[in-house]
């Protein structure tokens, strides 16, 4: 299969890319600048020059294409008006994909947060969050699973707050950054809820299997770590940074302090079943005794 992705070389990208390669399928990526452009390259990718803003090479990226992995972001959450911006950015993006995908019973993979439900681990029937401030991303995954009526084999990976590699990435990689610059490992709240987290390398295992046969209009969780302790997450990267570990007022955290605080466990039962997917890579406490000063 030929596959054109999008944010191909971000944490997660570039395990998706290193998967479908090594299973045999070709990648083109887009790549917004030369840097991007021979990291691609490198990983036996074929860059296509261009961002997510520009939909014309989006378009031509999956009319080219015998599937398509969306995973672009622009991950700038310095406001909330940038974060608007983003979201909407995003949206146009996977339209402009869906849109030219549709008819051709192809497959589109897109990607969403896993959902939080209070009380218990959510699953892959649990609804996306419809509030806050995220949530327009999960109005562009919903509508992007209505084009499975419309001749589209579309699905949707949703991740866990975590994704990481070498002892970096997601909320975990946050508290390791600020506990540098504050030097004090913080968490919010009393640090006992819970947040899921994969590994990137086992996450790109799922897309891959989405991408090959998912059945249309179809939710997966790729979630290995269903419920990480926060105070533990804190507990390791004092640890391995040498600094204290303490609770600290929730806005060390600025406007991540409302999503860090709350209890998000969330489960992958149904998908290790019915896909047969089973991660294997280290677990995020694991991971982050790579963390290094």
């Amino acid at each position: 299969m030929h596959v054109f992705i999008t944010g191909g070389t971000g944490t997660i990208g570039t395990a998706v890319v290193a998967e479908l390669i090594a299973a045999g399928h070709t990648v083109a990526a887009l790549a917004r600048s030369d840097r991007s452009a021979a990291a691609l390259t490198a990983a036996g990718a074929e860059p296509v020059r261009g961002g997510l803003s520009d939909l014309d090479v989006l378009r031509a990226g999956a009319r080219d294409a015998d599937g398509v992995v969306s995973l672009a972001f622009s991950n700038d959450f310095s406001s909330p008006e940038a974060l608007a911006a983003g979201i909407a950015e995003e949206s146009a993006a996977m339209s402009a994909l869906g849109e030219e995908l549709v008819g051709s019973d192809r497959p589109f993979v897109v990607v969403s947060g896993t959902p939080w439900v209070p009380g218990r681990a959510s699953v892959e029937s649990d609804p996306l969050p419809l509030e806050g401030p995220v949530a327009g991303r999960a109005r562009s995954v919903l509508a992007a699973l209505d084009l499975a009526s419309r001749g589209v084999r579309v699905s949707a990976i949703r991740l866990p707050r975590t994704v990481h590699a070498d002892g970096t990435g997601g909320f975990a990689g946050i508290l390791t950054e600020i506990a540098r610059q504050s030097g004090v490992a913080g968490y919010p709240g009393d640090g006992e809820q819970r947040w899921p987290a994969v590994h990137a390398r086992d996450a790109a295992v799922l897309f891959r299997i989405a991408l090959e046969r998912a059945p249309a209009g179809t939710a997966w969780h790729a979630v290995a770590d269903e419920a990480d302790r926060v105070r533990d997450i804190a507990e390791v990267i004092g640890r391995r940074l040498g600094l204290p570990v303490e609770r600290v007022a929730d806005d060390a955290f600025g406007s991540f302090a409302p999503i860090f605080a709350m209890d998000q466990p969330s489960s992958s039962e149904y998908t290790r079943r019915t896909l047969g997917w089973e991660p294997t890579h280290e677990s995020l406490l694991e991971d982050l005794e790579n963390v290094e000063r």
